[in-house]
């Protein structure tokens, strides 16, 4: 009974603190730009290409007020890392997993300025502290939901990128406000207004047929290249992406490796 207590009253960082143990992943704190990253880590193969999964935007707001703590509930996207047989990292958002009380957090990083050039670039500045400790030669990002919005503005800011891969990303920020109803996210970029992804970078954007958060007409009107995007009709956004991803992995491996070009 205490057991079960003490998990009902566990914040969202712990408890997904606790799944990152259970997986067996490493675990780090990186420094970006004024911000700390928690970075956890899968060691696997001799390969070095780099996998990055950036995860969804958790829970920013509940009952009208921003959350003390936007960890991801849902571990989708520790699942998906899980199924990677190679060298590959979760990278954390500033101010998340435990981090949001820490200065100069503020609960504006993780609502309307959740996308800001604030965070893209501390997140940039974590990974690329990262890629100079050296042996990685290309990077390949994996992101969901509001982590495939970052992604895709992260990609074109380092030349390691081979490969991008979406799922349910929020690729049109302002569209997908208006759809449901929200304000703008006024302090974010849009990656609906930026440049196309650089012709060099493959691409791979899913959406689920019935995904009615993210629905596949956002997807679309992201910065992505003809043809690249793919909707699963029986798939929502969270469901059941486990299901293919290995299936995902093997397509982007036979295209991003530099043998396979």
């Amino acid at each position: 009974m205490i057991s079960l207590v003490a998990a009902a009253c566990a914040s969202p960082a712990q408890r997904f603190t606790e799944r990152v143990a259970a997986l067996g992943l490493g675990t780090e704190m990186v420094a970006g730009t004024l911000f700390q990253h928690m970075v956890f880590r899968q060691a696997r193969g001799a390969s070095r290409t780099l996998h990055v999964y950036l995860d969804g935007d958790g829970t920013p707001w509940h009952l009208g007020r921003p959350t003390a703590d936007p960890t991801p509930r849902d571990p989708l996207v520790l699942e998906l890392m899980a199924l990677d047989a190679g060298p590959s990292l979760y990278l954390g958002r500033p101010c998340y997993h435990g981090l949001a009380a820490e200065p100069p957090c503020a609960s504006a990083l993780w609502t309307e300025a959740r996308y800001s050039e604030e965070v893209v670039a501390s997140l940039a500045a974590a990974l690329r502290r990262i890629l100079d400790r050296g042996g990685v030669d290309r990077v390949v990002w994996f992101g969901h939901s509001g982590g495939g919005t970052l992604a895709v503005l992260l990609a074109p800011r380092f030349p390691e990128t081979a490969a991008i891969v979406t799922v349910a990303a929020n690729l049109d920020i302002d569209g997908w406000a208006d759809l449901h109803g929200y304000p703008h996210l006024t302090g974010s970029l849009n990656p609906a207004r930026q440049p196309a992804l650089p012709a060099g970078i493959y691409q791979r954007h899913y959406a689920g047929g019935k995904d009615r958060i993210v629905p596949a007409e956002i997807v679309a009107r992201g910065p992505i290249g003809p043809g690249t995007l793919r909707v699963i009709p029986s798939y929502d956004h969270l469901c059941c992406w486990t299901e293919i991803w290995p299936e995902i992995l093997a397509e982007v491996e036979g295209r991003a490796e530099p043998e396979a070009r």
